[in-house]
């Protein structure tokens, strides 16, 4: 059975609010509720829903207020947020989109129309999830060529210069461990160079590193 999609009702009009909840629950979403833009910023902290579904006027904080704190969150400014308002003007919605609203349904709400919406928030809400998996893994990707590619030199040389050292003190050549330590030195520098870098990378640039992946460039 999947998951279904969660959605979070802000309104603070108690009939209004569970008429939505069971029209909602109806067209099988799982959805939870909040009496006001604060309510439901503490609700967001255990429930993630892909849409929220806010009045505009409420007591507290309104629905306006609301969207601000979650477009602000990077956390929460995924979520596709719908404004429900009374308000028919250009100047308020423009307000209203200057927080981030994803969108505006104008009260009263036709039922397929405010479904319809919903459902197109839901697609919208994966589609940037996807998106944003895909770049997560492109970057560790990048990272790992980056380390791999990096780290590789040094590793080897520090490994090459250990097996001789071992050798050669088996075979009690004691005169001839000096250079085995000056490389196993150098190497350990290396990677502690390549190691501040990394830590202290800002505006990291990515190169090609084969034909069909990349690295971060260190300087």
């Amino acid at each position: 059975m999947s998951e279904k999609d969660k959605i979070l009702i802000v309104e603070d009009e108690k009939d209004t609010r569970y008429i939505l909840e069971k029209l909602l629950t109806k067209n099988d979403f799982e959805v939870v509720t909040a009496n006001n833009g604060l309510e439901a910023l503490e609700i967001l902290k255990t429930f993630s829903p892909k849409v929220i579904l806010a009045d505009w006027t409420m007591p507290v904080m309104d629905g306006l207020k609301l969207c601000n704190e979650v477009k602000s969150d990077p956390r929460l400014k995924i979520i596709y947020f719908i404004i429900l308002t009374a308000r028919t003007s250009l100047r308020d919605r423009i307000t209203g989109l200057d927080v981030g609203a994803d969108d505006f349904l104008i009260k009263p709400i036709e039922n397929q129309e405010l479904i319809a919406r919903i459902k197109s928030g839901v697609r919208i809400y994966d589609l940037q999830s996807e998106l944003k998996s895909i770049e997560h893994s492109k970057a560790l990707v990048e990272i790992a060529c980056t380390i791999g590619h990096n780290f590789n030199n040094p590793l080897s040389s520090l490994t090459m210069a250990l097996q001789n050292l071992k050798q050669e003190i088996a075979e009690k050549r004691i005169d001839k461990v000096d250079e085995d330590f000056e490389i196993i030195d150098k190497s350990i520098d290396k990677i502690k160079q390549l190691i501040r870098q990394l830590t202290n990378l800002e505006n990291p640039q990515v190169i090609d590193y084969t034909d069909d992946s990349k690295m971060i460039k260190l300087d």
